[in-house]
């Protein structure tokens, strides 16, 4: 009798320290989705059509594509990554973060110069970044997709050094270069055009186009997380947004899908 009720109350201080608590099923867990922060604006939509279509949680974690990497590979967990350029898709393959089957191209991200409204500076052209006397912001190249792209346009126009010198804020996320340009902080930035579309940017900020021999077009990837215990979610929900429901809010967004030449 003695060794019954022992255990009995072992089992009962298991239960309360949830050492013996019943499983919680996959389907009550949020996918989770590392995210780059200039996508926001799509995929908060696109997340909750899914959620709705599937009636599966979706737990989105936006950063800076570099800064997700790190979460990545440090975490050893989640679903799916979607970075602002195929280049930490294809590093993280390298380094078997990513399955080589889940990748996906869902659209594209088209640099610009974003300058407050009504171009104060009258800025035309990357050169004109680094007249005397302009403020600059360019993201942080070991943080965000747009950091490393505007180096390499720098690189590629041979004026690194030139508009270095006018560079006043590295910033981690491309939404923090949206806020500093139209809120007149910085006479110029290099940006995704797509955050035109953003409601704060509406009658803030002007667009002025790079060149296309000039400018380096980023492609926008999904890849299923290899550390994930759900890669059938996973892939379900990367079908969703590069479907032709998904195409249609990327573009509505400002996403161009087909390569702009």
């Amino acid at each position: 009798m003695r060794k019954v009720v022992s255990a009995v109350v072992v089992i009962g201080l298991l239960l309360s320290f949830g050492v013996m608590s019943a499983p919680v099923s996959a389907a009550d867990e949020p996918l989770v989705v590392y995210c780059g922060a200039g996508l926001m604006k799509p995929m908060d939509e696109l997340k909750a059509a899914f959620e709705e279509r599937e009636d599966m949680p979706v737990r989105m974690i936006y950063a800076g594509s570099g800064e997700l990497f790190g979460m990545i590979a440090t975490r050893q967990e989640g679903d799916v990554y979607i970075p602002g350029a195929e280049k930490y898709t294809m590093d993280a393959l390298e380094k078997g973060m990513v399955l080589e089957d889940g990748i996906e191209t869902i659209c594209y991200h088209v640099p610009v110069i974003l300058v407050p409204g009504g171009n104060p500076a009258g800025i035309e052209c990357l050169q004109d970044m680094a007249g005397e006397g302009v403020k600059v912001a360019l993201a942080d190249s070991k943080a965000a997709a747009i950091g490393k792209t505007a180096d390499a346009i720098l690189k590629k126009n041979n004026l690194t050094e030139a508009i270095e010198a006018n560079v006043v804020t590295r910033p981690s996320t491309t939404n923090q270069l949206l806020i500093y340009t139209a809120t007149g902080q910085v006479d110029a930035a290099i940006a995704w055009e797509d955050q035109a579309t953003w409601g704060q940017a509406k009658g803030k900020v002007d667009i002025v186009r790079i060149p296309a021999e000039q400018n380096t077009i980023k492609t926008i990837p999904a890849a299923v997380v290899s550390f994930t215990g759900r890669a059938d979610d996973a892939n379900a929900f990367i079908q969703f947004i590069t479907s032709e429901e998904g195409k249609t809010v990327w573009e509505k967004w400002g996403f161009p899908i087909e390569k702009p030449e």
